[in-house]
């Protein structure tokens, strides 16, 4: 086995209101754990600041630096990647950028030069989604390799769910990618449909979409419980009271927070859309309907209510899929690409 390596993080490290915690701050504690010395850029929430601290970081440590980690998204911190691999590929610092956005295929098409300059010259590309290394692959990029999301286990309890009436449970940031707003049609549905159905969403507000979904549901007279940010610990324990996952997304990788819903033995109704139907089998680990149709996801909720072993069967197998994410089985992944690295 080769030593330990020196490992810089390079991401959206922020701790505050408007953040769902990142698989950064999950993943590096994670290889910390495991011997490797992690530093991080960057937790500064001015955006300017935060590219600064990225940069300066990469540059001041890079003498103690063995590899740098990229979180690399498909939208404005895209640039954040393109800039970091850049000073890098001038340090001669190896880099791996780690695929977040679930939109990185068309980030491809769009900005075909810099794409081709920030992954062609990495060391690797992990793409924690079979259906990114696909994207990519079909794209003509052949330095990839699969190691999914993790998380342990042993911090989600499991919960049996009885499917009296639907008690909807939502987690994300309320960004408009996510549409949040279909969460509200759908419960307006399932009340029209004679449900007494609840909602709950849970999350930050990172675009102004949160006000919209209130707006919304005011609109159409229907009470949602939004409770902001909680830690992992608080929404885990919240979801004892539902007995759905619903996820609304139109654009999607790989989401932690589905697997911990399956984890804790939810019920996951999904918009098939991105890197989803490469995580859930349809009818087996969770149902998949087109995205932003209320009714299709409606008549979903409404087979669940109606049909217990289906609805016990989801999440049974659920859980037996999120129990592959967990550190025990991903950290191998790591060591095996950190050990090939001299």
């Amino acid at each position: 086995m080769s030593p330990m390596k020196n490992l810089l993080y390079i991401g959206n490290h922020l701790q505050n209101a408007q953040t769902n915690v990142s698989q950064s701050a999950v993943l590096g504690p994670l290889l910390a754990q495991s011997g490797y010395q992690v530093r991080y850029a960057s937790d500064k929430t001015n955006k300017t600041a935060r590219l600064w601290d990225m940069l300066w970081t990469t540059l001041s440590t890079r003498k103690k630096t063995d590899i740098v980690l990229i979180d690399t998204y498909s939208t404005q911190n895209f640039y954040y990647a393109v800039l970091v691999g850049y000073l890098c590929r001038m340090l001669n610092l190896p880099y791996i950028p780690i695929l977040r956005g679930g939109n990185l295929p068309f980030r491809l098409k769009k900005s075909p030069k810099l794409s081709k300059k920030l992954f062609k010259n990495a060391l690797v590309n992990v793409s924690p989604s079979l259906y990114l290394k696909s994207a990519f692959e079909a794209l003509g990029y052949d330095n990839l390799v699969y190691i999914p999301n993790t998380l342990t286990i042993a911090k989600y309890p499991f919960y049996k769910k009885n499917y009296d009436q639907p008690r909807l449970l939502w987690v994300r940031s309320f960004s408009e990618i996510y549409n949040p707003t279909l969460a509200i049609q759908v419960l307006v549905e399932l009340q029209q449909r004679g449900y007494d159905a609840s909602l709950c969403m849970v999350g930050p507000d990172t675009d102004g979409s949160l006000s919209q979904v209130k707006a919304l549901a005011k609109q159409l007279k229907v009470s949602v419980k939004f409770t902001g940010k909680l830690t992992k610990s608080e929404w885990n324990q919240l979801s004892k009271e539902y007995n759905i996952f619903i996820n609304t997304t139109n654009f999607d990788n790989m989401p932690v927070s589905v697997i911990e819903a399956m984890a804790l033995g939810l019920p996951v109704v999904s918009t098939n859309v991105g890197g989803i139907p490469y995580l859930i089998e349809q009818g087996k680990t969770g149902i998949l309907v087109p995205a932003d149709d209320d009714d299709k996801m409606s008549e979903a909720m409404q087979l669940l209510m109606n049909d217990d072993r289906l609805a016990e069967n989801l999440s049974q197998k659920g859980r037996e899929l999120a129990a592959q994410f967990d550190w025990s089985r991903i950290k191998n992944n790591w060591e095996q690409l950190f050990n090939t690295i001299h």
